[in-house]
C-alpha cells in the first residue's frame, strides 16, 4: 500500500510551473499526482495570485512577510519564556519569604 504523500506550498507551486512548461499529464505522472488534485492546486493557487495582485503584493512582498512572521512568533516565542521565568522566580522567591517567616 502506497503512503500519503503531502506536498508543501513550495512543492506544490513548482509542479504547477512544471505543468505549464512541460505538460500536464507528464508532470502528473513523475509525480503520482491525481489529475484533480492537480486541478484543485491550480485553482487555488490561481486565485491566491489574483487576490495577492489585487492588494497590490508582488511574490517578493509577500516572501518577506512571511519571513516578517516567522520572526515575529520567534519573539513571541522568547517573551513567553522570559514570562514563564519571571513567574517562576515570583514563585520562588515568595516561598523563601514564607519559609523564613515560618522559621
Amino acid at each position: 500500500m502506497k503512503l500519503r504523500r503531502t506536498f508543501t506550498t513550495e512543492e506544490k507551486l513548482i509542479i504547477l510551473k512544471e505543468a505549464a512548461e512541460q505538460g500536464v499529464s507528464i508532470t502528473l505522472e513523475k509525480h503520482s499526482i491525481y489529475t484533480s488534485v492537480y486541478y484543485k492546486w491550480k485553482k487555488k493557487y490561481t486565485e491566491q495570485q489574483l487576490e495577492n495582485q489585487a492588494y497590490g503584493l508582488s511574490s517578493e512582498h509577500l516572501k518577506r512577510i512571511r519571513e516578517l512572521e516567522k520572526e515575529v512568533q520567534s519573539y513571541k516565542e522568547l517573551v513567553a519564556e522570559k514570562e514563564l521565568q519571571i513567574r517562576m522566580h515570583e514563585i520562588i522567591k515568595k516561598k523563601w519569604v514564607l519559609e523564613k517567616k515560618s522559621k
